[in-house]
C-alpha cells in the first residue's frame, strides 16, 4: 500500500537529537505510540496539509519504494534513512514550508 504524506513532523530521538520527517495521521499515531513506549523521546507535528510538490512526491516515492508500512502498534521505531539526494528534497520541503 502506497502512503501519501501531508504533514511535517519533528522527531526527537532518545539521545535528544532531532530530525524532520514527512508523515500522515497514521505515521504520527505510530510515532506517538513509539514515544509512549520509550522508542523515541517525542514527536511534534510542525505543519499539516502541506502543499503537494515535486519534492514531496520524490520523498514519498522513495519511502514507499524502500520501506514497508508498519502496524500502528509496532514495538520499536523505524527511522527512514535517506540518500543524500532525497535528504536534499526533504530540506527543500522544509524551506518551502518556512521551517528551514
Amino acid at each position: 500500500m502506497q502512503e501519501t504524506f501531508d504533514m511535517i513532523e519533528e522527531i526527537t530521538r532518545d539521545d535528544g537529537s532531532i530530525y524532520y520527517e514527512l508523515g500522515n495521521i497514521t505515521h504520527n499515531g505510530r510515532a506517538e505510540y513509539a514515544a509512549d513506549h520509550g522508542f523515541i523521546k517525542q514527536v511534534r507535528i510542525l505543519k499539516i496539509n502541506i502543499p503537494r510538490s515535486k519534492h514531496v512526491e520524490r520523498v514519498e516515492a522513495y519511502i514507499n519504494e524502500n520501506y514497508e508500512k508498519l502496524p500502528l502498534e509496532y514495538d520499536g521505531w523505524q527511522e527512514w534513512k535517506k540518500s543524500p539526494e532525497i535528504q536534499q528534497e526533504l530540506d527543500q520541503i522544509l524551506l518551502d514550508n518556512k521551517l528551514g
